[in-house]
C-alpha cells in the first residue's frame, strides 16, 4: 500500500507544472494497489497551466470506489475537480491505469492487456497534441491549431467561465448512495433544476428571460450566467446581489451543481482565504432542497425533518427515531396482486417538486381518487391558490419526496398513498383519536380560561360593591 502511494507521490513531482502540453507518443502509467483500501487516491499530475493561483492542472488518476477502483483522467481548478473522464461511466482497473496518446492522434485510458475504458475516438483526425487551455478546456488540437476534441463539449457537474451549454444540453450530478440524480436543463424558455429517479423527473427551481424570450445557449462570464437567444443577443443574466459584487471584487470562476443537495451555486476565487466562495446560490432555504429530507419525510418550518408519523407502524423502531420515514409504508400498488390502498391528507403541507401532471377544477375527493386509480402515483397534492378567483388543481406524484410545510392558510393539502388496514386498522384511527385529544384539550383550556376569568371578574366585581366608596382597605 505505501509503495503505491510513493509511486503516485513520485509521479506528481515528476511530471513538470509548467507544462501545458503533450505530443504524440506520450504515456503515463499509475500503479494500483492489489488490494482494495478505502479512501485511496493515486494521482499524477501531467499538465498545469502558466497563470496566477489558482491554476489549471490535468491529472491521471486511480481512486478506490465502490470496492474497486476506478482509472480517469482529470481537471482541477486549485483543489477542485471541474471534469472528470469517469463522470457518467467509470472504467474500472487493477494493477495499472495507463494514459496514452497514440501516434494516430488517439487518447485512451487503458488497463492490463491494453484493455480500453475510454478513448476520445479521434485517430486519423490529424490530431498532433494535448493542451490544456487557461480556461480549463482540455483540448486535442492539429497542427493548424483547429480543436478535435474539448473536455468543453462532455459538461460533467461544473461549468467554468468561458464555457457555453446550448439548448438540451445539461449538467448532471449523483448524490452519494442514491438512486436519484440532479440535473440542469438548459431549455428553450428557461432553465431549470431537476430531480431524476428512474421514470420520473420533477423541476424544483427555475429562471426564465422575461417577455417569453426563447434561449439559444447560456455562459459563464465573469459576473453572472449570461443567456443568449439565436441572434447572439444577451437576454437575460443570473448574477451575484449588488452588495455582493462590490463586496467579492473577483470574477466568477465555475458554477456547480451539488452532489449532496442538488443546489446551484455560482462561485469566485476569495484570495483572502484562499479558497472559492459561494456568490450566488439559487436556494436559499433548507426545505425548498428536493432531498432536504428522506422519503416521506417532512422539512418543518424549523427546517428539521420529520417523518410522517401517521404512516410508520407504531413500534418500538419507530419510537426510538429511526431515521427510514418509510418503515411501515406498505408497497405494491401495481401488478396483480394489486394492495388496497387509501388516502391520508396532511394539511398545511406542500411539495418543493413542479412538473407533476395537473387536473384542473377538480375537487379534494376527486383528486384522491385519481391517484387512487394510478398504481403508479403515491401522492397528490391538492390547491386551491387564489388569484383574483379560486382555481382547484391537483398534482399527481409518484414518488414521496420534497415534501414540506407550509404556512396556515395556503390552501394546500397534501395526500399520501398507503396499503388500507397496512397498520393493523390502527394508523388512521389513531391519527384520529390524537386529533380528537388535541382538540378536546385546547377546547378544554380555553373554556377554563373563559369561565375562569369571568368568575374572577364577578367576584372582583361583589367585593368591590361591599367595600366603602368602593375601595379595598
Amino acid at each position: 500500500m505505501q509503495l503505491y502511494l510513493f509511486i503516485s507521490l513520485s509521479l506528481f513531482f515528476t511530471y513538470g507544472h509548467s507544462k501545458t502540453d503533450i505530443s504524440l507518443g506520450y504515456q503515463l502509467t499509475v500503479a494500483v494497489p492489489i488490494e482494495y483500501s478505502l479512501g485511496f487516491i493515486g494521482r499524477a499530475f501531467l499538465m498545469e497551466t502558466n497563470e496566477i493561483t489558482p491554476t489549471f492542472k490535468t491529472a491521471l488518476s486511480v481512486e478506490a470506489v465502490n470496492d474497486k477502483y476506478s482509472c480517469s483522467l482529470e481537471v482541477f481548478l486549485g483543489d477542485v475537480k471541474v471534469w472528470n473522464s469517469g463522470h457518467y461511466s467509470k472504467f474500472y482497473t487493477s494493477n495499472i491505469c495507463v494514459l496514452q496518446l497514440t501516434q494516430d492522434g488517439d487518447l485512451k485510458l487503458k488497463g492490463p492487456k491494453d484493455r480500453v475504458g475510454w478513448r476520445t475516438g479521434t485517430s486519423g483526425q490529424g490530431v498532433q497534441r494535448l493542451e490544456i487551455l487557461r480556461t480549463g478546456n482540455l483540448v486535442l488540437l492539429d497542427g493548424l491549431g483547429n480543436i478535435k476534441w474539448q473536455s468543453f463539449n462532455f459538461p460533467t457537474d461544473v461549468m467554468l467561465w468561458g464555457q457555453r451549454l446550448s439548448v438540451a444540453s445539461r449538467l448532471i450530478s449523483f448524490p452519494t448512495n442514491s438512486t436519484s440524480y440532479y440535473s440542469l436543463e438548459i431549455e428553450q424558455s428557461r432553465i431549470a433544476l431537476y430531480l431524476n429517479s428512474g421514470k420520473w423527473n420533477y423541476s424544483y427551481w427555475e429562471f426564465k428571460p422575461t417577455k417569453n424570450r426563447n434561449i439559444a445557449y447560456v455562459q459563464l462570464g465573469r459576473k453572472g450566467l449570461e443567456l443568449f437567444n439565436d441572434k447572439l443577443k444577451k437576454i437575460a443574466q443570473i448574477h451575484p446581489s449588488d452588495h455582493q459584487t462590490v463586496q467579492f471584487g473577483q470574477p466568477l470562476r465555475f458554477l456547480a451543481l451539488g452532489n449532496r443537495t442538488g443546489n446551484l451555486k455560482l462561485y469566485f476565487y476569495s484570495p483572502s482565504i484562499a479558497k472559492f466562495d459561494v456568490a450566488f446560490q439559487a436556494l436559499n432555504t433548507t426545505c425548498d432542497l428536493p432531498l432536504a429530507c428522506k422519503p416521506y419525510g417532512i422539512c418543518t418550518l424549523s427546517s428539521a425533518c420529520s417523518c410522517i408519523q401517521v404512516l410508520i407502524a407504531e413500534n418500538e423502531t419507530s419510537r426510538s427515531g429511526n431515521s427510514d420515514c418509510s418503515q411501515g409504508i406498505s408497497g405494491g400498488f401495481c401488478g396483480n396482486g394489486k394492495t388496497k390502498a387509501e388516502m391520508l391528507e396532511l394539511k398545511g403541507v406542500g411539495s418543493v417538486l413542479r412538473g407533476a401532471p395537473k387536473i384542473v377544477n377538480v375537487s379534494k375527493e376527486a383528486c384522491a381518487n385519481l391517484c387512487l386509480e394510478d398504481c403508479n402515483c403515491t401522492s397528490a397534492l391538492y390547491s386551491t391558490a387564489k388569484g383574483g378567483m379560486e382555481v382547484e388543481e391537483c398534482f399527481l406524484y409518484g414518488m414521496v419526496i420534497g415534501v414540506k410545510q407550509v404556512e396556515r392558510g395556503s390552501g394546500l393539502s397534501y395526500m399520501v398513498k398507503v396499503g388500507k388496514g397496512a397498520h393493523g386498522g390502527h394508523g388512521k384511527s389513531n391519527l384520529k383519536r390524537w386529533v380528537l385529544v388535541l382538540v378536546g384539550v385546547v377546547d378544554g383550556l380555553i373554556i377554563l380560561l373563559v369561565f375562569g376569568g369571568l368568575g374572577y371578574y364577578l367576584i372582583k366585581k361583589r367585593r368591590k360593591q361591599t367595600l366603602p366608596n368602593g375601595h379595598n382597605n
